[in-house]
């Protein structure tokens, strides 16, 4: 497949044009194979004042998995509101990135639909202040060769090792992206945190958090949508796949850091690993939301625990779930949760962090 690279010097004349009073605005939603689609419509300044004025839009979704030819409308109800890195304007305001769930006719959720249910999970228990951060990894392809970005046309580079939190042309391939991606993010108003050089050669992470609730889904999803257009401008592909090359290399998670306000104060300790051992308790319904292909990943090495397995500890990072030493050492803190895949909703993950480690125990678990 041709990578088609974007040529600013042409766009830049007609991304400089006066648009007047009218907001471009780009609806978000997820589709039904857990990929971000996205379309564009026109506005004005009240419609786009809040997320709340957005008018809700709709799209086929028989061409997204998402429903039949013969009844194809899917509903999009904008659910959260950014700024739109891709289309400055030159009159102190933006244009507007719009998140959106999805809806059947009759008003229902639609199945794809993760985030509704979620958002109740979060109301539900937003007493306790949930907090998380997601470390998205992920790897950047060569969509002419379908191979890792910057790796040779055969064979493989060097072993990881000089790869990590690295420095230089025979280490790092593809900074200039994770550059305008960082940027991209700080400009949307998304939550990032930080970004680095991953084991790989052409991996790297991004950290989005902290983020309470339901914004912890929210802001991952926009910041993938993203990674993936500035990819597009230079002409590279992105995948999330946890195991993105076989044979002896890491594979990419979203570990999952989480505290609640118990856990942040004086005390918080005994709080953490009460959590966890309710956690431990029902590993597998966890698994099962914590990514596609997540066996090939979670291997009882490369830094993660086998799958078949739940075990903790305090700065290992070959733990289902790891508590840093600096929260060891403070008593209070947070717990990172390793066993997500790169390729996780993050609505379904921070859900049942949620409820597993803050709901009574199930009746199923009280002989154990």
């Amino acid at each position: 497949m041709a990578a088609i690279k974007s040529n600013p010097s042409i766009l830049n004349k007609y991304l400089q044009l006066d648009q007047g009073d009218r907001f471009q605005v780009e609806y978000l939603w997820i589709d039904g194979y857990g990929e971000i689609r996205s379309k564009t419509r026109t506005l004005t300044a009240e419609q786009v004042a809040r997320v709340d004025c957005v008018p809700e839009w709709n799209f086929d979704g028989s061409s997204t998995g998402q429903s039949d030819g013969h009844d194809s409308d899917i509903l999009l109800q904008p659910v959260a509101m950014y700024h739109d890195p891709f289309r400055r304007r030159n009159d102190g305001q933006t244009n507007k990135l719009v998140l959106c769930e999805t809806y059947l006719p009759d008003g229902s959720p639609h199945p794809s639909n993760q985030r509704y249910a979620c958002a109740k999970v979060m109301a539900t228990y937003a007493d306790e202040k949930p907090w998380f951060g997601i470390e998205q990894e992920y790897m950047f392809f060569d969509v002419e060769k379908d191979r890792p970005y910057g790796w040779p046309s055969f064979g493989h580079p060097e072993p990881q090792g000089k790869y990590y939190c690295g420095v230089g042309a025979s280490k790092v391939y593809g900074r200039d992206m994770v550059e305008a991606h960082y940027k991209a993010c700080l400009f949307a108003g998304i939550t990032i945190a930080g970004a680095n050089v991953e084991n790989v050669p052409g991996q790297f992470e991004y950290q989005i958090g902290p983020c309470e609730g339901i914004a912890m889904g929210d802001e991952l999803w926009v910041a993938r949508y993203l990674m993936e257009r500035v990819a597009e401008d230079f002409g590279v592909g992105i995948t999330i796949h946890p195991k993105p090359v076989s044979g002896d290399w890491n594979g990419a998670g979203a570990h999952c850091n989480y505290s609640t306000q118990a856990m942040r104060e004086d005390g918080g300790m005994e709080v953490i690993e009460a959590a966890i051992e309710k956690m431990g308790l029902r590993h597998f319904e966890h698994i099962a939301v914590y990514g596609e292909d997540n066996d090939m990943r979670l291997l009882g090495n490369y830094e993660t625990a086998h799958i078949g397995a739940f075990c903790w500890g305090i700065a290992n990072r070959g733990a289902s779930i790891r508590i840093p030493r600096h929260v060891s050492k403070a008593g209070k803190g947070y717990m990172e949760d390793r066993r997500p895949a790169s390729n996780i909703d993050p609505y379904p993950v921070t859900s049942i962090i949620v409820e597993s480690s803050l709901s009574p125990l199930p009746a199923r678990y009280h002989h154990i």
